[in-house]
This record gives C-alpha cells, structure tokens and sequence, in this order.
C-alpha cells in the first residue's frame, strides 16, 4: 500500500499543497513551523478521521476558512482509489471515494492504514490512561474498519446511561427511588453489556497479538534494558478470567464479557447513582506498560519512555503489516533528531523495509542514510521537490 497523491486545500497552514508521491522514502525537509507536521497530520486523518494532535477538527480549518479538503490517491495491490474528505466544523463532514459520495465519512476507513509516529507519543507512556486506549481504539479500526462503528456505538449508550444515572440520581436522593428511572436503568446495563462487551472482547485479543510484537520492538531499540511487557487491567477487575486477552491462551468470548459486565454494573448501581457516572466498562480500563518489574510511567527514564513509545508504533507496524489490508503507510514525524544513535539506526532499518516511508525534519542531518530517496523542501506556503 502507498499513497500516489496528496492534495490539501486550507488544511491548517496550507492554502494549497499538490504533493506527488511514490514507494519508498519520502523526506519533507524545512524549518520548523513551515507545515511539514501539517501534511503528515492530514495523512493520518484520511486513515483514522482524527487528528494526532488535537481532539476537534476546528483547528485543522485555516483560520479565516469555512471548511477544509484533503484528496489522496492510494495503491494497494494494484488497484488505485481516489479518497476525499471535506472537514466543516460544526457541521457533518463529507467523504467521497472515486469522486463518488459515501453515506458516512467512516465509510472510507480501511482504505489508507498509516502508522504514525511523533514527538507527541511520548504521551502514550507519561499521558493519562485514556491516550492509552485511544492509542488501542486507533489501532483496532486500523485492524478492522467495523471498530469505529463499535466504538461509536458504545459511546452513545455510555453518554445516555450517564445520564440517567444523573437523572435517577438526584431524583433518589431528594425522596424515594424512581421505579420507572430505575427499570429504564436495566435496559441501558443491558445495551452497555453488549456494545462493552464487544470493545473489550477486541481490547484484549489485540494486546494479546500486539505484545510479542511490542516487546521484540522495545529489546531491538533498547537491548541493555529491562524487558517490558504490555497488558490490560479492566474496569471489572477479578471479575474478569486471567486468560483473556493472553499470548497464546484462550481467546475472548463477547458472550461471556456481556454477562460480567451485566452483572458488574448491577453490583455497582448504588455508587453509579450516587456519583452520576458510569464506574464500570471499557471506558474506564487501562493499558499497563511495564519496565522490568515497574509501572514505566514514573518510573522510566526519558530515553526509556522514548524507546516504548518507538516500540508500541513499530509493533504496531508489525502487527499491521503481517495481516491482510495493505502494508501501512510509515510517518515519521520529526523524530531521528530525539533520538539516539542506537534507536536511530533501529527506526531507519525499519523504516527502509516499509512499502513507503514519509519522513520529516529540520534539516538533513537528522535523516539517516538509510532513507536517502525522494526530498522536498518545504518552505512558507510551499513544497518544491529538492
């Protein structure tokens, strides 16, 4: 898989950019603060709908702009599809494929799978648990399209049951319970179970596949350090089997998950009342990154915290590209510069094996060797091939 063509007009910085691209590297080259993450940025939307940087899509309009467009070309096996994306904060955005509309823009996930790696993943090792699970929700769309109407679903059935539990809440605490608050309460535990369930079941048996592929990632960048292991703590605790989720053992049963999960959520109804929030689901669950023996955050050194942080994306990568879909496209964004030799020369022998690479950087120096191919230099307002 690679990306042919990308085309943005009033994406961020850029009025307009037409970039022509190819297999193998590709290097934007300029000064920092000229676009160059821009690109990369508007990439990876065309392949999760969300931007690694913010959490709205206002920002990604150019200031003084009513909407924004991004147009990319993708290969995969020889067949070429035309991907376009119009960005409108505050309205639906709208997709088309082969300048033909789709009925959602999530319609065009799967098409273009990238696997990006930034300064900002640093924040997958120092960061709150919820960039842990964002990072495995990304990467589990990635995997199967489906996931995103997964999580989607489960997030409008957690929103309403707050809600009532707001509702029923306040109600109980000034007279006597709400019987119908309440019996409503049971449907929604039954609809949470189920599309829980179904995000769990995945959560697990992802980390279950992505592990092995972490851990050989981390020895490669890091081999004079302590091992790591990744694994997921759910919200259900004991509750939950220990083999779930485990290299090599058995796999998850959504069946099974709903019913624990059903009957988690009885068990925790009175607090869930008395605090107005759901306290139970995969909404609340953690990926636990260990160093040695260690919780790496707090206590993993800068270099460390980088090298897990390097690892999980090339994991990632591995995982992606060992499975059908397309090899992904590789994004390295301003990164050799934060690097040392080792863990330098360990991204660019994997970043030279990949389909296709986009790499950016201040200046080119900070390329290695390894990735001599395409360069552009990116100035204000303007890319011009080296």
């Amino acid at each position: 898989m690679y990306l042919r063509h990308l085309q943005v007009t009033d994406f961020r910085s850029w009025e307009h950019v037409d970039l022509p691209l190819g297999p193998g590297p590709t290097v934007l080259v300029g000064p920092n603060g000229r676009g160059k993450t821009n690109l990369l940025e508007a990439i990876g939307y065309v392949a999760t709908l969300s931007s690694h940087r913010v959490a709205t899509d206002t920002p990604l309009v150019r200031h003084g702009c009513e909407r924004a467009l991004v147009r990319t070309a993708v290969v995969n096996e020889d067949r070429e599809l035309t991907v376009e994306l119009e960005i409108t904060p505050g309205k639906a955005n709208r997709a088309r494929v082969n300048r033909g509309a789709v009925g959602r823009p999530r319609d065009v996930l799967g098409i273009l799978r990238t696997v990006l790696f930034s300064p900002e993943d640093l924040t997958l090792v120092r960061g709150d648990p919820g960039e842990r699970r964002r990072f495995l929700d990304e990467l589990l769309v990635l995997r199967a399209p489906r996931f995103a109407g997964v999580r989607s679903d489960y997030d409008k059935v957690l929103r309403q049951r707050n809600a009532l539990l707001k509702t029923a809440g306040k109600r109980r605490s000034g007279s006597r319970d709400d019987p119908y608050a309440l019996s409503t309460l049971d449907v929604w535990d039954n609809h949470l179970a189920t599309a829980g369930a179904q995000l769990l079941a995945a959560r697990l048996n992802l980390v279950a596949d992505l592990a092995p592929h972490t851990a050989a990632a981390y020895a490669g960048v890091a081999p004079d350090s302590r091992p790591t292991r990744i694994t997921y703590r759910s919200s259900l605790g004991e509750a939950l089997p220990g083999e779930y989720g485990l290299p090599g053992g058995e796999r998850a049963d959504e069946e099974k998950l709903a019913g624990i999960l059903f009957e988690a959520l009885g068990e925790s109804r009175a607090a869930e009342l008395e605090r107005g929030v759901s306290l139970v689901g995969p909404h609340r669950d953690e990926l636990d990154l260990v160093l040695g023996d260690l919780p790496a955050k707090g206590y993993a050194s800068h270099g460390e915290s980088w090298s897990f942080a390097l690892a999980l994306r090339l994991g990632s990568y591995e995982l992606l590209r060992g499975e059908a879909g397309g090899e992904p496209v590789l994004l390295l964004d301003d990164v050799f510069a934060e690097l040392d030799r080792r863990r330098r020369a360990r991204l660019a022998e994997v970043a030279a094996s990949a389909e296709q690479v986009l790499v950016t950087a201040a200046v080119d120096e900070d390329v290695p060797g390894e990735l001599t191919g395409v360069r552009f230099l990116v100035s204000e307002g303007e890319v011009k091939r080296a």
